[in-house]
């Protein structure tokens, strides 16, 4: 048997090394291993750290052996004659041998120093303090996202040191509740949102402020979520305070909200106590928005909405006295609303709403007056009929006059003619502007330019088919970005907001670098047929109620261009014969109400 100079006999090594790891949790072999290192460095120390010397514990029996190694090499390639032994040499030794083999020579055993077992020591320990870390790592990186329990070890400057058992998290001060206190030894409850690789150990990250907390602690108070029956489809929370839930049934059979307030409360109140008294609004979501955000706005009463789907903004109405309600302390309401449905939500009061409405009546009126040189009278009337602009009136089927009060096909006729010769004029006159500007005719040319859009162009110095190629969508569409206050803000482009989708910006500038010769024609049909994909892969995701809600708009949209188009830009909700069609949802919303006084 050989052996290295050392105190423990092989019994005694095997039984250190199992206790180290039953104690780290770690794996044997690791601590052997740790062993061998700390072995192979005390004997460099003794025999010369240029040698190759290598430590062997076997982990059955806790034998050890320590080696010498050298590798043969070509004769005229020996650059470290301490671990390279030239081939000639070699062959003096063992004929057998060949390039590439390794010699082996056992080193007699030796004591180790005062120095040396401080060093051995010093090393194993590092390794396995390494090696707990990465079992730390390996253990909880795949727990991201569940609901750890643990016991407060110490508070420093507000942010709470969790002890998890074989490994500590932190909850940092953002991360905790506002005027939640914890003490040391208290038992703690909270999410695990993140775990990252440090030098000096795992970072666990912990939180009682995120909102999949309060998706994870339903989860564990109703059986409906856990087993999938009941999904919530958003949370918003400004913890401590209140908090919003949006929840839908995959049984028609059973009411999410009811079965998240569960029985006289008690299914909610176990979150609230958990979450500090933070009061909770459980939220019937809908697959319409415009439902979803009048549902999310409670307890306020919506008149109206308006979305904007490219921005994803929408503008919602209430009557002035429901405008504090809507907003609610400190704007916490429309915040929580906003997180909730994901789209930026502009209050705007019943009189601000009609005065904008005068406004734009009145400007309707004069341009409709000026356009057909018609009285007072018919202009306000043809604007009180729904009519946005002079060319809805010129090419709008004549029997959509006919229907109005006091209109024949005679007059229908007249005020069409007199709309067409006012838009040959305008157009003319811009055509007119569009030479001054030097807007090319071969701009012209390209497919969904109008001379309304090269007037537009003109006056922004695009005039030539290499000018409208080197730009790019948002030059045209106009884009986002944060203004002073941190909102984003948005800049207007050559045109304005909804003339022209961004997807269509990118297909026309495609086209006017196909027309300047940038690129081949084929590029352009690329990115065509792109788009189509992307658009039916967006359509393939949709369920088969969002697919039904979607070719009821498809539907209900009107006939003509204009009107396509306004429907694409913005679609206006009476929100009175939307809470007709959701009477059935008036006892869900009712228990919510109940719920939010809790």
């Amino acid at each position: 048997m050989s052996t290295v100079g050392v105190s423990a006999n092989r019994l005694e090594i095997l039984q250190i090394a199992k206790a180290v790891a039953e104690e780290k949790s770690i794996d044997r072999s690791i601590v052997i291993g740790a062993m061998q290192e700390a072995i192979e460095k005390a004997a460099k120390s003794r025999y010369g750290q240029e040698h190759d010397i290598r430590a062997v514990i076997d982990g059955d029996t806790g034998e050890q052996t320590l080696w010498r190694v050298q590798t043969v090499v070509a004769d005229d390639e020996v650059e470290d004659p301490a671990q390279q032994l030239a081939l000639s040499e070699a062959k003096k030794i063992d004929a057998s041998y060949e390039i590439g083999t390794e010699i082996k020579e056992e080193l007699p055993p030796f004591d180790f120093g005062r120095v040396a077992a401080q060093t051995a020591k010093q090393v194993i320990m590092q390794k396995v303090r390494d090696a707990e870390r990465e079992r730390q790592y390996d253990e909880y990186k795949d727990r991201v996202g569940e609901i750890i329990n643990g016991i407060v070890k110490r508070v420093e400057y507000g942010h709470v040191i969790v002890d998890l058992g074989r490994a500590e998290g932190i909850i940092r001060r953002n991360d905790g509740i506002p005027r939640e206190n914890f003490q040391p030894n208290d038992r703690v409850r909270a999410y695990l949102y993140k775990v990252s690789r440090e030098t000096k150990g795992p970072q666990i990250f912990l939180s009682r402020a995120h909102p999949d907390f309060m998706v994870k602690l339903f989860a564990q108070e109703v059986p409906e979520v856990y087993d999938g029956v009941i999904e919530i489809r958003a949370c918003a929370r400004d913890a401590g305070s209140r908090a919003k839930i949006g929840v839908i049934s995959n049984d028609s059979s059973i009411d999410p909200v009811g079965a998240c307030v569960g029985m006289r409360g008690a299914r909610v109140q176990a979150v609230v106590g958990e979450l500090s008294g933070e009061k909770i609004d459980i939220i019937p979501w809908n697959y319409d928005a415009a439902t979803f955000i009048v549902n999310a706005l409670q307890p306020a009463e919506v008149s109206k909405v308006v979305l904007d789907e490219d921005e994803q903004r929408v503008e919602v109405v209430v009557a002035d006295d429901q405008f504090p309600l809507a907003i609610g302390r400190r704007g916490q309401n429309v915040r929580l609303a906003s997180q909730l449905t994901g789209w930026q939500i502009d209050l705007v009061t019943e009189t601000a709403d009609s005065e904008r409405y005068q406004k734009d009546f009145q400007a309707r009126t004069e341009l409709f007056m000026k356009a057909l040189d018609a009285d007072e009278t018919l202009a306000q009337l043809l604007a009180s009929e729904g009519f946005e602009s002079v060319e809805e009136i010129a090419y709008v089927a004549p029997e959509d006059f006919i229907s109005i009060d006091g209109f024949d096909l005679e007059v229908a006729n007249e005020i069409q003619e007199r709309a067409r010769e006012y838009l040959e004029n305008l157009a003319a006159e811009q055509d007119a502007r569009r030479k001054e500007l030097g807007v090319e005719d071969s701009v012209m040319e390209l497919e969904g330019m109008t001379v309304a859009f090269a007037v537009k162009f003109g006056e922004n110095e695009v005039a030539t088919l290499e000018d409208i190629a080197g730009l790019v969508p948002d030059d045209i569409t106009g884009w986002r970005e944060p203004g002073p206050d941190g909102k984003p803000v948005f800049k207007e482009g050559i045109l304005k907001k909804g003339e022209m989708r961004k997807d269509e910006a990118q297909i026309f500038i495609m086209r006017a670098r196909v027309a300047a010769g940038w690129v081949e024609p084929e590029a352009l049909e690329q990115l065509e047929a792109d788009m189509a994909a992307e658009a039916e892969g967006e359509m393939a995701d949709l369920s088969e109620e969002e697919r039904a809600l979607l070719a009821l708009g498809d539907i209900g949209k009107g006939g003509n261009e204009a009107d396509e188009e306004l429907a694409e830009e913005e679609l206006i909700f009476d929100l009175d014969a939307l809470a007709a069609e959701e009477g059935s949802d008036d006892t869900a919303e009712d228990g919510d109400d109940a719920d939010s006084k809790e």
